[in-house]
């Protein structure tokens, strides 16, 4: 057999799939026209309901963080300034002090009120108290923050097996056919429920990660902010000057999530 006559069958194959789908079909075409997103999730069969559950609690999560993280609510304006005045000159009232840290509930503030509750200790049993005091407030920024990090493979891994039930659906239908020609239009349909379902896993997915990248970040530098912060208080107001190696807390690795998977290839676990 030449290639020229392989050519002309599989034209000849092709041309007979078209003219059975556009009208040649023994039972009626589905329409696969999208006219609104409604319509692109109803189609995508019922996967689409709990990749749509993952984008609303990516989307809680990264609002709830990012007011969580804003400047004001990290350390609120006039913080320091007013502490201070309370711990300068003859009249200073620590115990004032303190509640005034702890009133707002800040990362800052809690810092600062572990720093003055011990201020008649040495410099080194201080930088202790604030660096613990330090590393339970990074602890109460990155809350949540490894959920968030789980959601994009878990809408990855949603969209493959919606993929996956989408070609169930294909086979089936082929299967149950003793002509599978005639079927094209359940072909197409399972096909089409496939490769929606991946495309929606992605969509959610690739937002959701830079979202979390951006958090992170966000993240690391209100803890730059709060240790610069705490330093230059101790270095006013602990027993001598703070050394440059003192750290209210630790500079903590991020924590990267694993790559996207690519669906037709492999599958990475949740963290």
């Amino acid at each position: 057999m030449t290639p020229q006559i392989t050519m002309e069958m599989a034209a000849g194959c092709i041309q007979s799939i078209l003219g059975q789908t556009s009208g040649g079909g023994s039972g009626p075409a589905v329409s696969l026209n999208i006219q609104s997103v409604w319509d692109f999730v109803v189609k995508g069969g019922l996967t689409m309901i709990p990749i749509g559950l993952v984008s609303l609690v990516a989307m809680t999560v990264v609002i709830e963080r990012l007011l969580v993280l804003r400047r004001r609510s990290v350390i609120p304006l006039g913080l320091l300034d007013r502490v201070s005045d309370l711990l300068d000159g003859p009249r200073a009232d620590r115990r004032k002090a303190i509640e005034h840290c702890k009133a707002g509930g800040s990362p800052m503030g809690n810092v600062l009120a572990v720093a003055i509750k011990h201020l008649d200790e040495p410099l080194d049993k201080i930088e202790k108290h604030v660096e613990e005091a330090g590393q339970r407030e990074v602890i109460r920024l990155r809350r949540r923050m490894r959920l968030l990090s789980a959601l994009p493979q878990v809408s990855t891994m949603l969209g493959l097996v919606g993929t996956i039930f989408g070609m169930i659906k294909t086979f089936q239908a082929v299967a149950a056919s003793s002509e599978a020609l005639g079927k094209t239009e359940l072909l197409a349909k399972g096909i089409y429920e496939a490769w929606t379902t991946t495309a929606s896993g992605l969509l959610v997915a690739i937002p959701v990660l830079v979202a979390y990248h951006i958090v992170q970040g966000k993240i690391d530098s209100t803890i730059v902010d709060i240790d610069a912060a705490a330093i230059e208080w101790m270095e006013r107001f602990g027993s001598g000057s703070a050394p440059q190696s003192a750290r209210v807390v630790e500079r903590p690795t991020e924590i990267e999530p694993p790559p996207l998977p690519i669906p037709a290839l492999a599958a990475v676990p949740a963290t």
